[in-house]
């Protein structure tokens, strides 16, 4: 209880947490400071991937940490490029822009997208829309990104330039974009707004709408990317490519890293002097990312990915179809939502009880986003257990 005492005396509140002390890891498992053994389904918010202390992050780890941690952005280091290589290399992306989280990362996409136009003499081009539900961030220009009242309360004023539509509502983001506007910004799948997956139709058209008027498409990927959805990124599951998109969570499995990506016309936003990051994309946390990308981006863990996740899907709308309490499933991949009819936390901390680890967002909905080497027993006994909750 030492650490709870100490944490709650001494660290700013500015999370619920959930009255437990977790002091080990080893792939999908956690153990509390009393030694119960939970299984965790919700990875960090989608960040161990590869489940804790994954052997191979830690030989990169550790190996690294032997050799370089850090010289600054002033030089080069070979983690940061080949990371770099390796990200361009699997997906659309020219350029890389490395920071040390996801709002980072979104961040500098807002600022790319406003210099894109700003240096080409279009000064009045400077809004970006985003959805309503959204979540980008908690630094001022992303929680402004951020389509959500709650996360803004008591930040007023907050910055110009930033209007918000219904997602999936190609009718309303055409009645909002105008000369002004130089960038929309969506996740594929929203994460924090309710694991709420973006309609392939309307994906589709808001790349043509973007492509007809010369407006630069960002994709927040920081929670769907990185194979969560089966894909080593999720826009691959519509056919769509942005012109920008933003990595983090997954991308360090554990480790502070963001990453922007995007096009070579696009990166001419910036140059020299005009954005920076003093830790961003050090030599220990490229190495391992580099180490993460590898093994997530082959086709047999990806198709694993896929496997699972329909089976998980599968078992929850199964207790949809038994459950008058379980509303509805959404998702894709191992990124999954249950709405229910009452308040999360009663699931929340009920299963946490029975030693399975979740969270609740958006009031009603529980949000799966377990490790992707979770194994169908252990979606199985959660089932079983969330069963016996209904």
């Amino acid at each position: 209880m030492d650490t709870i005492k100490k944490t709650e005396n001494f660290v700013f509140q500015t999370y619920m947490r959930q009255g437990k002390a977790f002091v080990k890891g080893q792939g999908q498992f956690l153990w509390d400071e009393d030694g119960k053994k939970y299984t965790d389904f919700l990875a960090g918010i989608a960040v161990c991937s590869l489940g804790h202390c994954h052997p191979m992050i830690t030989e990169a780890i550790n190996e690294q940490a032997q050799t370089l941690l850090h010289v600054s952005n002033l030089f080069y280091t070979p983690p940061q490029a080949a990371l770099a290589a390796d990200l361009c290399e699997k997906s659309f992306a020219d350029r890389i822009f490395f920071s040390n989280s996801g709002a980072e990362a979104n961040e500098a996409a807002i600022k790319l997208a406003r210099r894109y136009f700003q240096k080409n003499g279009e000064k009045n081009r400077y809004k970006i829309i985003t959805m309503k539900q959204s979540f980008h961030g908690r630094t001022m220009a992303t929680l402004t990104a951020t389509g959500q009242d709650k996360i803004k309360d008591g930040f007023y004023p907050i910055l110009e330039g930033f209007s918000y539509v219904s997602f999936n509502d190609i009718d309303a983001l055409k009645n909002e974009l105008d000369k002004t506007v130089c960038a929309v910004m969506l996740e594929p799948i929203q994460g924090e707004g309710g694991i709420i997956p973006a309609d392939e139709t309307y994906l589709k058209a808001v790349r043509k709408l973007c492509n007809d008027t010369g407006t630069l498409l960002i994709f927040d990927e920081i929670q769907c990317g990185l194979g969560r959805c089966g894909k080593l990124f999720a826009h691959e599951l519509y056919g769509v490519t942005p012109d920008i998109m933003t990595l983090a969570k997954a991308l360090g499995n554990g480790l502070p890293i963001g990453a922007m990506l995007a096009t070579e016309d696009a990166a001419k936003g910036f140059d020299y002097g005009s954005h920076a990051s003093t830790f961003g994309g050090n030599p220990l946390v490229t190495a391992v990312a580099r180490e993460v990308v590898n093994i997530i981006s082959e086709p047999s863990f990806l198709n694993d990915v896929e496997q699972k996740g329909q089976y998980f899907r599968n078992a929850l709308i199964k207790l949809t179809q038994n459950h008058s309490r379980a509303v509805s499933v959404r998702g894709k991949g191992l990124l999954i939502g249950l709405e229910v009819d009452t308040d999360a936390t009663f699931f929340v901390s009920g299963l946490m009880k029975k030693g399975f680890i979740i969270n609740g967002i958006q009031d009603k909905v529980l949000r799966f986003a377990p490790p992707l080497i979770i194994e169908k027993n252990d979606i199985d006994r959660l089932i079983e257990a969330l069963d016996s909750l209904l």
